[in-house]
């Protein structure tokens, strides 16, 4: 099992991928996604799936699109080891009966390139719902203004119920 997307997929987790992440949130929220403290991208690259106190991921623009990239915090939160969750179908994180809720949280980031203020029902590998909040998504945008997926950053979470 591979530690690390960095070397194997260096599409997905190299300083590429870091410097459209952060270039695309920039522009499209007039916000860093965070405070840069990172000599070199490929830093940047390894912060943000290693370090970053915050869940990352990023789906493909196929109709049905599939993740193609999950931080380590969004993968312990998810119950999904690198290998698994990318190639899902980023449906499959929300349960069916969350899907309309979810659908529409999409729906306006393509409608505006980005949407903030979310918190929504998920679902882990075991099937337990679990709350991510204050979510942003936005489109990820490369230098020639094509869409090459969307991202989304949550900043908390919590279990959809709370142990007695």
């Amino acid at each position: 099992m591979a530690d690390s997307p960095l070397e194997t997929v260096p599409a997905a987790g190299g300083a590429a991928f870091a410097e459209l992440l952060l270039s695309s949130h920039l522009a499209l929220t007039g916000r860093p996604l965070c405070s840069p403290h990172w000599a070199s991208l490929h830093e940047a690259a390894h912060w943000l799936y290693t370090d970053a106190p915050f869940g990352l991921l990023a789906h493909g623009t196929d109709p049905d699109p599939k993740f193609f990239y999950a931080n380590r915090t969004a993968q312990r939160c998810f119950g999904y080891p690198w290998e698994e969750f990318t190639g899902m179908p980023s449906r499959l994180s929300a349960s069916s009966h969350r899907q309309e809720d979810r659908d529409g949280f999409v729906r306006s980031v393509h409608e505006h390139g980005f949407a903030d203020g979310y918190n929504g029902l998920r679902r882990n590998k075991s099937g337990e719902e679990f709350w991510i909040k204050d979510v942003t998504m936005w489109d990820l945008v490369d230098p020639a203004g094509n869409r090459r997926g969307q991202a989304a950053v949550f900043r908390d979470w919590s279990p959809a119920v709370q142990p007695r």
